[in-house]
């Protein structure tokens, strides 16, 4: 599950549970259309609730750092729980500068 919020130029959706294969496409699907809709000058992907992430979750996020970037805005990636910061380490995720 994805809940969004836009306040003040900003486009925040928290990720609840896992991500994988098959949620990914839902959660891309949301965020995409908020996304769309609004042209955020940043977009946060909470990450607070996520307690399970495959290679899905890595492609969810630099799917939506490339349709932020194309719109103008910025990407952070932002409350990630330890275990999960390992994988977006290993990824190199780290190196575009959206992980706080």
């Amino acid at each position: 599950m994805v809940e969004t919020k836009y306040i003040d130029d900003v486009l925040t959706a928290k990720i609840y549970g896992e991500i994988d294969h098959h949620r990914a496409q839902s959660i891309r699907t949301k965020i995409d259309a908020q996304t769309q809709m609004h042209k955020p000058k940043e977009l946060q992907l909470d990450f607070s609730n996520v307690s399970f992430m495959d290679s899905s979750g890595i492609g969810l996020i630099m799917g939506r750092y490339r349709q932020v970037s194309l719109l103008g805005g910025s990407l952070k990636v932002v409350n990630v729980p330890q275990g999960l910061k390992k994988i977006i380490m290993l990824s190199g995720i780290d190196s575009l500068g959206v992980l706080k």
